[in-house]
């Protein structure tokens, strides 16, 4: 007569799975929340970024300058409030202590950039006290710090957003 076929194992080759009392453990990570919390970090950043400016406020002047470019380091900043306070950052400092203060920053620092805010009410001669207690402390670098769009000498307005010297 003739000869037969026999299938190892049944149901058309397919293995079968042994079930444990019903779902099994993954094995892979699951990485969608972990992108989640990423994506809210940095919106978060991008969103305070911004936001961590010089926080006090003066009234700067404005001029038709370009702003600066960009630097790695975070230039120090020293501001003449309206009031003739002097203030290194966000802390005030005595005039008397200022050079002091300067040199001891100085030292810490890589680079001798500084940004010099003053309010468009303070004398000229104050501003110009400040820069030569910047100068002497070996601070050479100085940029004034200024809004954008004011009147520029040939009669025309500057439209920007940005800070400048």
């Amino acid at each position: 007569m003739g000869a037969g076929v026999m299938n190892k194992g049944g149901g058309g080759g397919r293995r079968r799975r042994a079930r444990r009392g019903g779902a099994q453990p993954m094995s892979e990570i699951n990485v969608t929340p972990f992108v989640d919390v990423m994506l809210v970090l940095l919106i978060i950043f991008m969103v305070s970024a911004p936001l961590m400016t010089v926080g006090v406020p003066v009234e700067l002047p404005k001029t038709a300058a370009n702003a600066l470019p960009g630097e790695q380091e975070e230039p120090l900043a020293v501001t003449v409030t309206a009031e003739g306070t002097v203030m290194i950052q966000t802390t005030e400092v005595a005039r008397e202590d200022l050079i002091n203060r300067l040199r001891a920053i100085a030292a810490e620092r890589d680079g001798d950039r500084v940004f010099l805010r003053a309010d468009g009410s303070v004398p000229y001669e104050d501003v110009v006290q400040v820069m030569g207690a910047l100068n002497r402390a070996g601070f050479s670098n100085i940029g004034l710090v200024t809004d954008t769009g004011g009147p520029s000498l040939d009669g025309a307005t500057v439209e920007a957003e940005t800070t400048g010297n």
